[in-house]
């Protein structure tokens, strides 16, 4: 079984390095990597505050001091209260990556299973996630169904 622990501010590095290897994965086409800096700041800060809206679980890597095996990211977002939600806690996962030499392992899933503990305990009722075809049967046996979704974007 992985040990899973709450990233802590060291880890930001690592933690948008999984998070290129996510992006990878689902996107097949090289994608940039000048954001990086300027976000493992951003992330640093988030990390700083455990009491927060925003969370990492994470399995360290055992060949490499520092490094992480796999990682969830999550944040709980506040919509006005609605039934069977009268306080508006949503969950949402945004980033789920396991180095590609550690797969298979379990990793995910304990890291997921830490992260919807996180959700259940700050009240979130639900908890919404975007899955490539790969994930999802991982998703699925976690309990994770497809919904029709009518969500619309604008990029500003």
């Amino acid at each position: 079984m992985s040990l899973v622990r709450r990233a802590t501010p060291d880890d930001a590095g690592e933690v948008i390095r999984l998070r290129q290897v996510m992006i990878d994965s689902v996107f097949a086409s090289s994608t940039s990597t000048e954001w990086h800096a300027e976000s493992t700041a951003t992330v640093r800060e988030k990390l700083t505050d455990p009491a927060g809206n925003f969370a990492v679980f994470v399995v360290d890597r055992p060949d490499r001091p520092g490094g992480l095996a796999a990682l969830a990211v999550g944040t709980i977002e506040y919509r006005i209260g609605r039934a069977g939600n009268p306080h508006g806690a949503n969950g949402y996962v945004f980033s789920v990556a396991t180095d590609p030499d550690q797969r298979r392992r379990g990793h995910a899933r304990t890291c997921m299973a830490a992260l919807l503990d996180w959700f259940r305990e700050r009240g979130a009722v639900s908890v919404d996630l975007n899955a490539s075809a790969e994930a999802e049967p991982l998703y699925a046996s976690l309990g994770f169904v497809r919904k029709p979704d009518p969500s619309m974007r604008l990029n500003l």
